[in-house]
């Protein structure tokens, strides 16, 4: 099972890890409301197809229904918006880092809300060695001009997208927990995509469809992959590891980028890819030896 769960973790950073880009590249064409409705969709295909061969139940009380709403517009839908208007305002790679806040700002929540994720010191180490990871590792691509003159309002949408996921994991485990990861994702994703088919049209006008191929391509990508897969993913995760070690994927992100980089782009594999990535993996593996020394006194009290 440890292995099952790192795998997901692996794979759910690498589908996620590009994300920034496709949606760099659809919002060129596309404006943020349309952009996020038509990757729930193709999200919301792939999802319905995968319901249709597993024939899972779908709860029908009333207070589950409402709590994936909620996580439909705070996990999902005001977030995804969020991040794709703001790279609309600055560049993929400030995006990134102010993306890699969400496990800050989740293990603060998560401390006041939920029982079994307190704030502990190798915790609160691990996610700030990780952040300065994040910082080091996307640094090279920050020019310092363009830095300092960054849309605020953009900078400010990311974070806010940041602290809405880190919210919404922490709800997802307090009020979903025993929901199966297929349900989840497909409640949320259809609960998002009502939302913002709802918006489309009072906040985009004109509504604009897109017309390049590259666009649906995107688009595809991040519903298929980013959308369908991915949420599997996270809510497996979720469920398994708790809100604070699932959201350290963000962490993630800009080690997958920096790598692709010099894997098909012929970039230079300097220090800062060398010393951020240490400090990423370093963080992750903190946070988590933690949780399983736990686990192990807890089992050796139980024999």
């Amino acid at each position: 099972m440890r292995v099952r769960e790192w795998g997901a973790f692996v794979l759910l950073g690498l589908i996620w890890g590009s994300s920034f880009l496709w949606i760099k590249i659809a919002v060129a064409e596309i404006g943020p409301f349309m952009l996020v409705a038509l990757r729930l969709l193709f999200g919301l295909l792939g999802l319905s197809v995968i319901m249709l061969f597993r024939r899972q139940a779908i709860p029908r009380e009333r207070r589950t229904l409402l709590a994936f709403l909620v996580m439909g517009g705070f996990n999902t839908a005001l977030p995804f918006t969020l991040i794709s208007w703001g790279e609309t305002q600055i560049d993929s790679a400030l995006a990134s880092i102010l993306n890699g806040t969400v496990p800050l700002f989740t293990i603060v929540i998560a401390h006041f809300w939920l029982q079994d994720e307190k704030i502990n010191l190798p915790r609160s180490a691990g996610l700030v060695a990780g952040f300065i990871g994040v910082l080091i590792l996307v640094a090279r691509d920050l020019d310092p001009d363009q830095l300092l003159h960054a849309s605020l309002l953009g900078q400010l949408a990311v974070l806010a997208a940041a602290a809405s996921y880190a919210w919404a994991a922490t709800f997802a485990r307090r009020h979903l927990r025993g929901q199966p990861p297929l349900v989840q994702s497909l409640m949320v994703v259809l609960s998002a995509d009502v939302l913002m088919w709802v918006a489309t049209p009072i906040f985009e006008r004109p509504v604009q469809f897109p017309a390049l191929p590259i666009t649906w391509l995107a688009l595809a990508w991040l519903g298929l992959l980013g959308s369908c897969t991915a949420y599997l993913l996270y809510f497996y995760l979720i469920e398994t590891w708790g809100p604070t070690r699932a959201t350290l994927v963000t962490y993630v992100f800009p080690v997958v980028g920096v790598l692709l980089g010099v894997v098909f782009l012929n970039e230079v594999a300097d220090w800062r890819l060398v010393l951020g990535s240490a400090l990423v993996v370093g963080g992750i593996g903190m946070v988590n030896v933690r949780v399983r020394r736990r686990q192990t006194v807890a089992s050796a009290a139980v024999d």
